[in-house]
């Protein structure tokens, strides 16, 4: 091999890695830049249960609130109580002591904004209608209660919530769309039984 040769070959070879210095640059350039959007729209659902009692009222009940920077497209939700997913709120809502009022708001298809929080179950009672063991099995029975429910970023990123009170969800390939809302036919159960009541969602401002 010649001078003249070696000379191309080695130019060659130097051509050959730039364009694999450049493809892998603009490669990792792309992903952080992938990143970087998905991180400006990542949802973050905390799942918490309330158990309050103030002048007038006791009330009892799960927030969902969206602790993130994005939008969060919630498309299931399950309630698993113990270990055993059921299916819906009605038998455990009987299981309560009576004489509450019953607000709800369905979530399935809801797209939640960040800071924006929604209140899909709550029930009030008066002041003393319930005793002091009464609130002791509230708080036990609502122990036992998970709320999973599956979210997607606006990129189709998707999680799963478990425990209520903890904002932590696992990473998920995809959720399915739920055809049903289990708030949403609770109220509508509660609704048929006492057609008096406004539904939450419906209720004027």
């Amino acid at each position: 091999m010649g001078n003249g040769n070696k000379v191309e070959f080695l130019v060659a070879i130097c051509a050959l890695v730039t364009s694999m210095v450049a493809i892998w640059v603009a490669w990792d350039q792309g992903r952080v830049m992938r990143a970087q959007q998905h991180g400006a729209v990542f949802p973050v659902l905390q799942v918490d249960g309330f158990l309050n009692n103030d002048a007038t009222s006791s009330s009892v009940g799960i927030t969902i609130r969206n602790s993130g920077v994005g939008p969060a497209l919630i498309e299931s939700a399950t309630l698993i109580v113990g270990d055993e997913e059921v299916d819906g709120f009605s038998e455990q809502v009987e299981a309560i002591p009576s004489g509450f009022q019953l607000d709800w708001s369905g979530i399935v298809g809801r797209a939640l904004a960040p800071g924006d929080m929604v209140t899909p179950i709550k029930m009030v009672w008066q002041l003393g209608d319930l005793s002091t063991d009464d609130i002791r099995k509230i708080s036990a029975d609502t122990r036992t209660w998970k709320l999973e429910i599956c979210y997607c970023s606006v990129f189709s990123r998707c999680w799963k919530t478990s425990q209520i009170g903890r904002s932590r969800a696992t990473p998920v390939n995809s959720c399915e769309r739920q055809e049903r809302d289990i708030f949403e036919e609770l109220g509508l159960q509660n609704l048929s039984s006492n057609p008096d009541i406004i539904p939450a969602q419906e209720a004027p401002q």
